[in-house]
C-alpha cells in the first residue's frame, strides 16, 4: 500500500477497518476536551465499557448469595477461572488443559521456575537476553541464589552487538550451543519490552531442547499481540500478565501455560495448594494432594474472581474478534505509523531513530536524537499518551482494537508542533 500523510488518507482508512467499531467499546482519558491518542496500551489498555458489568455481576452476586455464591451464581465462582482457559487457549495457541489464570505474572515465573528450573551437576545455568525487563532480572537472581549459586556465574545474557539496537538470532542460538551441557534453563522475553523486537520463539525453544534445557518465555508484551503457537512450538512453560494488550485493568491476573508434557508427570516439582487438586475430591478434605492434570494443578488458592471478571469481559471481545484479525491491523497501523514518523522527520530534517527491527509486533520505540523529554511533556500536554524511556526514547504502541489511523496522522502533527515550538 502507497500511505499518504494526509488526513483524508488517514479517514478513508479508517472507514474501510473491519475492527473500527471497537473503538467505542473502550473508554479513553480525556485531555483539552478531546479523546487522547494513546500508545500506551504495552503498559496498561484502556478499559472495555463492558467491563463494569462483569464486576457487578459478581458483586450481586455476593450480596444476593454470600457464600453459595461458589456453587450457585451464574458464572460460579469456584471454577470461574475455567470460563478463560477456552478463549485465553486460542490468543496463545494451546490446549484449554494447558492454560490456568492466576496470581500475578512474576509470582508464576517464580512458580514455574519451581518445576523448570532443576540444577544437577554441570547443568545450572539459565540463558536470558541482556537487560530483560527488571522484574525478570530479579526473579532470575533470586533463584539462582536460593539453589546456592553465584547468578554472576549462573545467568548468561545473550548480549546485542556493539552500536545494534537488537539481537541477531544467530547470536541467541551460538551462546545457546556454546553453554551446551551446562545448560538448565532458557528463559526470555518473547517481545522485549524496550525495543519491541519479536524474538524467534519456535526456533530458539527447539535450540535450548536440543541441548537438553528446558524452555520457558515471559510473554507480557506478546500475549495479545502477536501470533503464538505454544503447544506446537513445544515450549515448556510460559506466563504472562493481563493488563496490557489484553486490557484487564491495573496489576490484574496473570495466566500460565504448561506444556501437556509435563500435565501427568507425577514427579513434577512444584509448589502446590488445595485448589490444584482433583475437584471431585477437593471438598473431602484429602490429607494428599491429587493433581488435577491440567495446568490448573499449579494453582494453589481458589480464584480472584473479582480479579478474573474484567479479564473475562476482554478476552471474550478477543474471542469474537479473533486474533488473525488483530494481527492483520496491527501489521498496517504499526506500518503508517513508521511511515508517518519517517516523514515527519524528512520534513524537520529531524533525526528520528527507530530501533524495533522488523520482527515486532504493535511496538515502535523510536530514538528522538537531538530532543529531551521536553518533547514528551508537550505531547502529554496535547493529548498524546506515550512511555519515556532514558534517555530519549518514546515507545508508541498503537493498538488495533482501540487505536484508529486517524489518530496516527493526528499524532505526526502534534510532534511536528512539539519539535517546532
Amino acid at each position: 500500500m502507497i500511505f499518504q500523510n494526509s488526513l483524508e488518507f488517514a479517514l478513508a482508512l479508517d472507514v474501510e477497518d473491519p475492527l473500527k467499531k471497537y473503538r467505542d467499546d473502550f473508554y479513553f482519558p480525556i485531555v483539552n476536551n478531546k479523546e487522547v491518542i494513546y500508545f500506551t496500551g504495552n503498559s496498561l489498555g484502556l478499559q472495555p465499557k463492558s467491563t463494569k458489568k462483569f464486576v457487578d455481576e459478581i458483586m450481586e452476586d455476593w450480596k444476593n448469595l454470600a457464600v453459595d455464591g461458589h456453587f450457585y451464581a451464574e458464572k460460579s465462582w469456584w471454577d470461574y477461572h475455567e470460563l478463560l482457559a477456552a478463549p485465553l487457549s486460542k490468543v496463545v495457541g494451546a490446549s484449554v488443559e494447558e492454560i490456568s489464570v492466576m496470581n500475578s505474572l512474576t509470582i508464576n515465573l517464580h512458580l514455574l521456575m519451581v518445576s523448570f528450573y532443576r540444577p544437577n551437576g554441570k547443568r545450572y545455568k539459565i540463558l536470558c537476553e541482556e537487560k530483560a525487563f527488571p522484574s525478570d532480572q530479579y526473579m532470575l537472581q533470586s533463584q539462582v541464589r536460593f539453589h546456592g549459586y553465584n547468578p554472576d556465574d549462573a545467568i548468561i545474557e545473550v548480549k546485542k552487538r556493539p552500536g545494534e539496537h537488537h539481537w541477531r538470532m544467530e547470536d541467541v542460538i551460538a551462546k545457546i550451543e556454546e553453554v551446551g551441557d551446562e545448560l538448565a534453563l532458557v528463559l526470555m522475553g518473547g517481545v522485549n519490552y524496550y525495543n519491541g523486537q519479536v524474538f524467534d520463539m519456535e526456533s530458539i525453544t527447539a535450540a535450548g531442547h536440543a541441548q537438553g534445557a528446558f524452555v520457558g518465555w515471559d510473554l507480557a508484551h506478546a500475549a495479545g499481540n502477536i501470533h503464538l503457537e505454544l503447544h506446537d512450538w513445544k515450549v515448556d512453560f510460559a506466563a504472562w500478565c493481563s493488563y496490557k494488550y489484553m486490557n484487564s485493568g491495573p496489576g490484574n491476573a496473570s495466566a500460565i501455560f504448561v506444556h501437556e508434557n509435563h500435565l501427568n508427570d507425577n514427579n513434577i516439582p512444584r509448589f502446590e495448594g488445595w485448589w490444584g487438586t482433583k475437584k471431585e475430591s477437593r471438598f473431602k478434605m484429602k490429607p494428599y494432594f491429587e493433581s488435577i492434570g491440567t495446568a490448573d494443578s499449579w494453582q494453589n488458592s481458589n480464584p480472584p474472581v473479582l480479579a478474573l471478571a474484567p479479564y473475562l469481559a476482554s478476552l471474550l471481545m478477543f474471542e469474537e474478534v479473533g486474533m488473525p484479525q488483530l494481527i492483520k491491523k496491527r501489521a498496517l497501523i504499526v506500518a503508517y505509523l513508521e511511515f508517518i514518523l519517517k516523514e515527519i522527520s524528512q520534513e524537520l530534517n529531524a533525526s528520528f531513530e527507530i530501533i524495533t527491527p522488523e520482527e515486532r509486533g504493535c511496538q515502535l520505540s523510536v530514538f528522538l536524537h537531538g530532543e529531551g523529554k521536553s518533547l514528551h511533556n508537550y505531547l502529554l500536554e496535547n493529548g498524546v499518551i506515550t512511555d519515556w524511556r532514558e534517555p530519549n526514547v518514546i515507545r508508541l504502541a498503537p493498538a488495533p482494537f482501540y487505536c484508529s489511523y486517524e489518530d496516527m496522522y493526528r499524532f505526526g502533527q502534534i510532534l511536528k508542533e512539539g519539535i517546532l515550538k
